[in-house]
């Protein structure tokens, strides 16, 4: 009998946190897996897997992303996560500099991997976008990363419908807060925060299921799901003693 052939899964953003964790725990199911990022000497750390090939460049390089990921083919999942997260401190001085690297890491660098990799995926294949479930409730500080957050959310839901003809699946995630090297940055209170290795526990089991939308922790995205639910008035009255 012919040997079946490793399923392969792309990770963008596999340097640290969800991706890196997401690479290891596919590497261990028996995927060949890319990790990417930007850099080479971080992700050689995960080359000791012998299912785990890394490939280094920055995504927010548009020239150099399609150079790199237009070459690939025959991959079964891809999982765009690569992100950062920075807020508005002070929204009556605007910083329209950061609001643009939010848009540009967050955003526009999910559309550069998309144009490289959307042509030779092959039929059956998965896209998975990696939103936020910020995106549930507008919340002070968070306008440029909700912003970027809300459109690649648009972005998947959207995809996943035009793709459909094509048998090509788009879903899209919506974690609440996840400890990693990224989110012990905040100075606010991160309730129930899940591990790394629950996140991509989620994530795995959600794109095994074919599910068009990934979110978790239940118990949080839920309360979020429901405030957003409310009449404008009352959300925005919460949202607003939540800033003070």
């Amino acid at each position: 009998k012919k040997c079946k052939p490793m399923k392969k899964v792309l990770i963008t953003g596999a340097m640290s946190g969800i991706g890196k964790q997401l690479a290891r725990d596919y590497a261990d199911a028996n995927y060949q897996v890319i990790a990417c990022g930007r850099n080479e000497k971080v992700l050689n750390q995960l080359n000791t897997h012998t299912n785990i090939q890394s490939l280094s460049f920055d995504v927010t390089n548009r020239d150099e992303t399609i150079l790199v990921l237009s070459q690939l083919s025959n991959i079964d999942i891809v999982i765009l996560n690569a992100g950062n997260c920075e807020y508005i401190q002070d929204a009556l001085h605007f910083d329209s500099v950061l609001f643009e690297r939010m848009i540009k890491v967050n955003l526009l660098s999910i559309s550069y991997c998309l144009e490289a990799l959307i042509p030779n995926l092959k039929l059956g294949s998965k896209v998975c976008l990696m939103s936020s479930s910020v995106v549930y409730l507008p919340l002070a500080g968070a306008e440029a990363y909700g912003a970027s957050k809300a459109a690649a959310t648009y972005l998947g839901n959207t995809l996943s419908v035009s793709l459909a003809k094509y048998n090509i699946d788009v879903c899209v995630i919506h974690p609440g807060f996840v400890d990693t090297p990224l989110t012990r940055k905040n100075t606010f209170d991160m309730p129930l925060s899940v591990t790394v290795v629950e996140a991509s526990q989620y994530i795995r089991k959600g794109i095994d299921k074919g599910r068009s939308e990934i979110h978790f922790p239940k118990r949080f995205t839920f309360i979020l799901k429901l405030l957003n639910k409310l009449p404008h008035f009352i959300w925005r009255s919460i949202a607003i003693r939540i800033a003070s």
